[in-house]
């Protein structure tokens, strides 16, 4: 339960044409570190993986290149020192909210009647380069 009733949150693995290949669901009172710890193992042999700032953190930062992957995820806007990351890049991020876009294109889980994790691991996944 948060303040909002009961939510989940979606974390998701997309490949570089927006095809989801990993789900996640968390309950919505965890943080997106959380999810990301969820999904950072799939993330192995990927040239960049591309996040949002819910995903900054320097634990996250860290696996990434220790897998020779290139971390893509701008700094929370309250940390001392700046982070450099590939502008250009990021803008593919795209891709992932084009996915999600297109999951609430089915009713059942725009409204949160249908959440449960058994109906998103029915949608069949690929292996292909990775965003979160």
């Amino acid at each position: 339960m948060s303040r909002g009733g009961r939510t989940t949150k979606i974390h998701a693995l997309v490949d570089v044409l927006g095809r989801p290949l990993r789900l996640v669901l968390t309950p919505g009172n965890t943080s997106d570190v959380k999810g990301a710890d969820l999904l950072i193992n799939e993330t192995a042999g990927m040239k960049r993986v591309i996040a949002d700032r819910g995903y900054d953190a320097n634990r996250i930062r860290t696996i990434l290149r220790e897998q020779d992957t290139t971390p893509v995820i701008p700094g929370r806007r309250n940390r001392k020192r700046p982070i450099q990351y590939d502008k250009r890049r990021y803008k593919d991020r795209w891709r992932v909210e084009a996915m999600f876009c297109r999951l609430k294109d089915f009713r059942r889980i725009a409204t949160r009647y249908d959440k449960l994790a058994r109906n998103f691991r029915a949608y069949p996944l690929d292996a292909y380069t990775h965003y979160i």
